[in-house]
């Protein structure tokens, strides 16, 4: 399908992205990569009048820094670079990982990992690797830069947190300490993942893909295993709490089973008993 007319703004900074978008107000929609907002604009999913495309802003808002204890990445940094970063494979590989497992080469190439968080989508890779390491995501807006733990970010389906004045400028993780996994089904390697489990610290940040309206924690099984339970034991409890979706891939019950295998292959990989 063809998308709606509509106005194209280049911003060249971060600044002519923000006054864009308050000058435009909730007509406007930012577009970096263009792999979330193009598809939902060609099917009139959403028929914004104006794209504020940020795609070739530079500057701090891209790249891979590790500041102490805290891994600091530009919300326009591509997944490419995530997935090819050696200070990310040295400091935080399960994320490294994951965005290795985004799409195809093409894909990863355009996308960046602060669109993607941007679009909230439960199906999505990186918003669950986020999740299961605590991370947090700096805004900027009107108001100045606060900072919205990844728990509290996405708030329904392709709904979070952030204002329609505010752009996405940062995603700050904390340096790995412990075994990690990711355990993604998918029909084909480029596929949405049906259902997918990462794990991070040993098995103290677990979360979930596609078993809910939005990204999800599986508190259930970080609380079994922080208990002493077994890989087994906590992942039991996988699938409590959750709502899966049910599609042509799965019904609900087929979702929470393959979480509840998922879970244990990936706690038993990042080295939980």
């Amino acid at each position: 399908m063809i998308p709606a007319a509509f106005d194209y703004v280049r911003a060249g900074s971060a600044e002519e992205a923000l006054a864009a978008l308050a000058e435009h107000g909730d007509e406007a929609k930012l577009m970096a990569g263009g792999h979330s907002l193009i598809p939902l604009m060609r099917f009139r999913l959403v028929t914004p009048g104006v794209v504020v495309d940020v795609g070739n802003i530079d500057g701090d808002l891209r790249g891979i820094r590790v500041d102490g204890d805290v891994v600091r990445i530009g919300a326009l940094t591509r997944h490419s670079e995530l997935e090819h970063s050696t200070d990310l494979a040295a400091s935080c590989p399960l994320l490294a990982h994951v965005a290795s497992v985004v799409g195809d080469p093409s894909v990863r190439h355009r996308g960046t990992l602060g669109g993607s968080l941007a679009h909230a989508d439960p199906a999505s890779d990186l918003p669950a690797a986020i999740l299961a390491l605590g991370g947090s995501l700096v805004a900027r807006g009107p108001g100045g830069e606060r900072e919205i733990a990844a728990s509290d970010f996405f708030t329904g389906f392709l709904e979070s947190a952030l204002a329609p004045d505010e752009l996405l400028t940062e995603v700050r993780v904390p340096v790995s300490t412990g075994g990690w996994n990711y355990q993604k089904f998918n029909r084909r390697a480029q596929d949405w993942a049906i259902v997918a489990v990462a794990v991070s610290d040993g098995g103290k940040g677990v979360s979930l893909v596609n078993m809910g309206s939005t990204p999800l924690r599986a508190t259930a099984v970080e609380e079994a295993v922080a208990g002493g339970a077994s890989a087994a034991e906590a992942a039991a409890h996988a699938a409590d709490g959750t709502t899966p979706p049910e599609d042509l891939n799965g019904d609900a019950d087929y979702r929470s089973h393959l979480a509840r295998v998922l879970t244990e292959r990936a706690l038993n990989a990042a080295g939980l008993a």
